[in-house]
């Protein structure tokens, strides 16, 4: 990005003209990812505040079935290049970076999806 900052987003994006959520889901994923995947469930689904860039925010299950995880483009922000495509194992938040635990995008995004998929720690430290 032109600012030279990095920093680690979760794939999504909007609706292209009647797409229907999943199609749109297996679209951004291939376009950010070059992955094609299998929409399991909607797992989150969020009203967004009235000045925010989208009104309604959606997590989804989904299953990779093919391709190459590479990086791709956005292609509705030319300010933004994508530089790279990473796993990491959501079960584990102890496991993941440094750089991911600080990032002020996608980490407090991951709480919330750990937490609907059930794999935040409850209060005795064992995971629910």
């Amino acid at each position: 990005m032109d600012s030279g900052h990095s920093f680690w987003v979760i794939p999504g994006g909007g609706h292209e003209t009647g797409e229907s959520d999943e199609e749109c889901v297996i679209r951004e994923m291939w376009e950010e990812t070059g992955l094609d995947i299998q929409v399991e469930k909607l797992i989150i689904e969020e009203i967004l505040p009235p000045n925010a860039m989208y009104k309604l925010l959606k997590s989804y299950l989904c299953i990779p079935i093919g391709g190459e995880p590479n990086p791709g483009s956005e292609p509705e922000d030319d300010n933004f290049e994508i530089i790279a495509v990473r796993w990491f194992d959501l079960h584990d938040e102890e496991k993941w970076s440094i750089e991911l635990r600080t990032n002020p995008y996608a980490y407090p995004r991951l709480k919330v999806i750990r937490q609907a998929l059930g794999y935040s720690k409850s209060k005795n430290g064992i995971n629910t």
